[in-house]
């Protein structure tokens, strides 16, 4: 369904431990319409499981996702990237067909999403 890379694994551990969270903590990730190309991702620690949410591991770091947010993330990756233009954790997603420069929003071949004014 969704895999974590090594890198955004030790960071989300690192996060956790920082925060003073419990190792089982996980990180919600999700997509709502919005963002220059119709779909924004979102992410959050995942302090509230619902019933209905799918739950991930994988390399030691628990991944929440809604129902409605899963068909739309199936296949992709959770990375972490720093380099001199950003630090922070990005998604890589073979959904999406089109992107937003800023890599936050994207577009599905179904079109789908209500695009907003570009971040």
């Amino acid at each position: 369904m969704m895999n974590v890379s090594e890198k955004a694994a030790e960071k989300a551990k690192d996060l956790f431990k920082e925060k003073g969270l419990p190792a089982d903590t996980g990180l919600r990730v999700f997509v709502v319409g919005g963002g220059c190309s119709g779909y924004q991702y979102g992410m959050a620690l995942a302090r509230d499981i619902e019933e209905e949410d799918m739950i991930i591991e994988d390399r030691g770091v628990k991944i929440v996702i809604d129902p409605d947010s899963a068909p739309l993330l199936e296949g992709a990756e959770i990375d972490y990237v720093d380099d001199l233009m950003k630090a922070g954790f990005t998604i890589y997603n073979p959904n999406a067909v089109k992107s937003c420069a800023c890599g936050t929003s994207f577009q599905t071949a179904d079109g789908g999403g209500q695009a907003k004014a570009c971040c």
